[in-house]
């Protein structure tokens, strides 16, 4: 699968583009565990092998996808009313993202186990340790060998090794494609690293300025109960002014009326 960078300029497009990746790479690592469960067992065959390995490309190559597409998510220009709900979407993208990588690396590690096994029990029960093979059913061919001619024993212990040898050099190199898939997946487990760090950065940015915002609502409070305990001072003093000069008045028409009776 080839990376689209034409479909960047649109975030809502971009977004549904990483959520189907997400799920996708989810569902191979469920298909490449349910192929590793058959190794070793009579439904193991080299069609198998393959698929498996075909599916372990295709997933890292999701994956890598992905990584391109969350990078040029989270660069895309937003407006202030946007840049809350972006973040907060990137922020779950990156959440689901590293969940499903980390699965399908645990796969990919099991599936580098079981090669290695592999590699090593065609080395243990072949002739490229050494040895002859120990089973019984082995032996019973080695002595129906034994039967035969001489040249003919030699004829088949060479494709037999042959064999083996081809069976180690494919798992081999099997092993050596993993570990670099393995490295590839690492790769972009730092890339979300950076991300989460970045993002990091941004909360202590916006927590910042909500404290400042915190600060000025708290300052403005305190100006509003000023200017409401001020009013409510003039108004006292309004009235006690009113109170003194209607004091007065009632004082001085009884003056003035004491003295008209005289």
């Amino acid at each position: 699968m080839s990376y689209a960078p034409g479909i960047g300029g649109d975030p809502a497009l971009l977004a549904q583009r990483i959520s189907s990746n997400i799920q996708k790479i989810t569902q191979c690592s469920v298909e490449i565990q349910r192929a590793l469960n058959q190794l070793g067992t009579p439904q193991d065959s080299p069609e198998l092998r393959q698929q498996l390995q075909q599916k372990q490309q295709y997933t890292n190559q999701l994956a890598k996808e992905t990584d391109k597409y969350i990078k040029e998510f989270g660069s895309l220009p937003t407006t202030p009313s946007e840049q809350r709900q972006r973040k907060i979407q990137k922020d779950r993208l990156v959440a689901e993202f590293t969940t499903s990588l980390t699965n399908f690396q645990k796969v990919q590690r099991q599936a580098a186990e079981k090669e290695k096994e592999f590699v090593a029990r065609v080395r243990a029960s072949s002739r490229v340790s050494g040895g002859f093979p120990e089973d019984s059913s082995k032996e019973r061919n080695f002595a129906s060998w034994e039967s035969q001619t001489q040249p003919q024993a030699q004829l088949q212990d060479e494709e037999i090794t042959e064999d083996d040898l081809r069976l180690i050099h494919e798992r081999e190199s099997s092993i050596r494609q993993l570990e670099a898939d393995i490295m590839d997946i690492n790769e972009i487990f730092k890339d979300l690293g950076m991300m989460i760090h970045e993002q990091g950065d941004v909360i202590d940015s916006i927590e910042a300025n909500v404290e400042n915002a915190e600060v000025h609502v708290q300052q403005a409070n305190q100006q509003l109960s000023r200017a409401a305990e001020y009013q409510r001072k003039s108004r006292k003093t309004m009235c006690i002014i009113i109170f003194i000069v209607v004091i007065g008045i009632v004082i001085l028409s009884l003056i003035i009326w004491g003295v008209s009776r005289k």
